[in-house]
């Protein structure tokens, strides 16, 4: 390996972050004072290299700690983990949340995608801007979706130092922002995730009953409304039973793609190779998705059961848990958990007295929506970028740090405990014979009460936006989220299934419902997807680097002209969404063009 440093120099902040991270340097090379070592060769290289997946927490703790990540403190950085310093900055680039270029200390990013968009988010930018004006010491970011579309719109502050620290204002006022920005501390309270249910309480409910009734503080809360018991259970049918009961539950993944959650278990734990891993992912990222955080802030410890089920299930005994890197009241949620949860033996060496050993680790991701990709996640944990592998070999095969891994997304898992608490005959009796338990919907957008629903498969779409509270006007529909599709006003009868919405030419996908009326834009709206996606394009593939530019492109023309000029845009449009559809890596490239065609061809968006 060629390693190549420069002369720049870590400020003493910026080697106390490292250190902090990694313990103090053992050689000159690592950055010891030591004027007798010998700099020609690393002691201790082969074991500094394969601590490379301590690279992204440890650009989280420098920008934590100074705000930004300078020259030197890059280089501090890739000599205690032998990494070349190029491909670091590769790394330190690839995230929106890191900056490697001077900027204040306290940052605010104000969420301007498409639910904040829709809730005034470019006259809350103005504002905020017009009242700091320049020399104020706060950055102000436009942010993609920050994951509070029920509290749109929504802005995130964060001030760097040790500690740093965090304010939420959503729904944000331009008062409200600026208050967060420039004293953290003194911000108003977040509310607590049970505002985020409004059937919070219904004892009716299966995956949100403890959101709102129980402390999510307090494990013994957890346990005296039935936490633990589904582990309990697992420990009884053992692993080939755990696994059959999912199996014949008919759960199928969450996060969009559908695939059968007891095959991909069978498949990780039948595998030879060793050691295996359990990844939970928690990156949601997609406009307009908010239910795992809800889940993570309101029902914490249910996760952690949930992720130890899955690692007895498939032979594994470490598991990762990838958090989005804007959720910071999860994030101290989650750690209170796996905490309490090391201190009660509910995780470590000897899980309830069975033997079986297991423990959860939370890395947190810094801004990437590509970083949702399965593979490219396991990228980003190991410490690379996070593009996307080619598959076949599969995560099942080779995964994590090229090992059998199972990754599920956080709604996925928590379904596990009703299944073991119930027994998978009587989960497969909820919803419908192919779609089968409970799902979870982020209801966003022109409605009276937006929030995360729990309904059985098979309710419609408008029995979803009833209890929501729709609003007059309503003129259309965003199922999936940016990567989903439009549906019409006079279309709410569509079943809210997998099958259902094939059928109907669209897509549930991780169940993002965004319903807009009449007063929004929606050539706006459209642009505003696009650009999405195009920001978010890791770059890795010709047909998504390019396609993605080149959509945006065009609907930025097709905004400006009219005619004949607007219908040769339409057609350039729609070759180059189907060369995405065909040709791309994943399914960021695959679906960019998604939203647009279901505005053009189902709302008649540009006639």
């Amino acid at each position: 390996m060629d390693l190549h440093f420069g002369d720049s120099k870590p400020t003493d902040d910026e080697r106390a972050a490292v250190d902090a991270l990694l313990g103090p340097p053992q050689s000159s090379w690592e950055g010891a004072d030591r004027s007798d070592a010998d700099l020609r060769w690393a002691k201790g290289g082969r074991e500094a290299r394969d601590r490379r997946d301590l690279l992204l927490p440890g650009l989280h703790a420098i920008n934590d700690r100074i705000g930004w990540i300078s020259d030197g403190a890059l280089d501090y950085l890739c000599r205690r983990l032998t990494v070349p310093p190029a491909e670091a900055y590769g790394v330190a680039t690839f995230y929106a949340m890191f900056s490697v270029k001077p900027r204040p200390a306290t940052v605010l990013h104000v969420c301007t995608d498409l639910a904040c968009a829709a809730a005034g988010a470019s006259e809350l930018c103005a504002g905020i801007e017009a009242r700091l004006g320049t020399g104020s010491g706060v950055s102000v970011e436009r942010s993609p979706c920050l994951g509070l579309c029920e509290r749109a719109p929504a802005a995130l502050a964060i001030k760097a130092g040790d500690p740093v620290r965090t304010a939420v204002p959503a729904p944000a006022t331009v008062h409200d922002a600026v208050l967060a920005a420039s004293a953290p501390d003194s911000a108003p309270e977040e509310p607590p995730a049970a505002l985020a249910v409004p059937q919070a309480g219904d004892p009716s409910l299966t995956l949100l009953r403890r959101v709102g009734v129980v402390d999510p503080s307090s494990l013994d809360d957890y346990r005296a409304h039935g936490g633990y018991t589904a582990l309990r259970r697992a420990f009884e049918l053992g692993p080939a039973g755990v696994i059959r009961e999912v199996t014949d539950s008919g759960l199928v993944g969450r996060g969009g793609a559908a695939f059968p959650t007891g095959r991909k278990w069978q498949a990780t734990a039948s595998q030879p190779d060793r050691p295996h891993y359990v990844v939970c992912n928690a990156d949601e990222s997609e406009p307009g998705t908010f239910k795992d955080r809800v889940l993570l802030e309101g029902d914490p410890y249910a996760l952690v059961e949930a992720m130890t089920i899955a690692a007895y299930a498939t032979g594994a005994h470490q598991g990762y848990l990838y958090l989005r890197g804007e959720y910071p009241r999860a994030l101290h949620r989650l750690e209170h958990a796996l905490a309490q949860a090391r201190a009660r033996g509910l995780l470590g060496d000897d899980i309830l007295g069975q033997g079986y050993a297991f423990d959860i680790e939370i890395r947190r991701g810094a801004g990437a929506y590509i970083c949702g990709e399965e593979t490219a996640l396991f990228n980003s944990i190991e410490g690379y970028r996070g593009e996307p592998r080619s598959k076949p070999p599969f995560p099942v095969e080779k995964g994590l740090f090229g090992k059998p891994t199972v990754e599920n997304n956080v709604e996925t898992l928590v379904n596990v405990l009703p299944i073991l608490t119930m027994g998978a005959p009587a989960y497969a009796a909820i919803g419908t014979g192919k779609s089968t338990g409970p799902k979870l919907f982020c209801v966003s957008g022109s409605v009276a009460r937006p929030g995360i629903y729990e309904l059985p498969f098979g309710a419609t779409l408008g029995e979803l936006l009833e209890l929501a509270g729709a609003r007059d006007g309503l003129r259309a529909v965003l199922l999936g989220g940016a990567a989903g599709g439009f549906v019409r006003a006079d279309e709410l009868d569509i079943p809210l299934t997998f099958e259902g919405t094939r059928e109907a030419g669209t897509t549930l996908g991780s169940g993002v419902v965004m319903a807009f009326d009449d007063t929004v834009p929606l050539p706006r709206l459209l642009l505003r997807i696009a650009e999405f996606f195009r920001d978010e394009s890791c770059g890795q593939c010709v047909p998504c680097r390019v396609g993605t530019v080149r959509q945006e492109e065009a609907l930025h023309r097709i905004l400006e002209r009219t005619g004949a000029a607007a219908a040769d845009d339409i057609a350039l449009l729609r070759e180059v969404g189907r060369a995405m559809r065909d040709a791309s890596i994943c399914g960021l490239g695959q679906t960019a063009w998604n939203a647009v065609e279901s505005a053009i061809d189902r709302l008649g968006a540009y006639e």
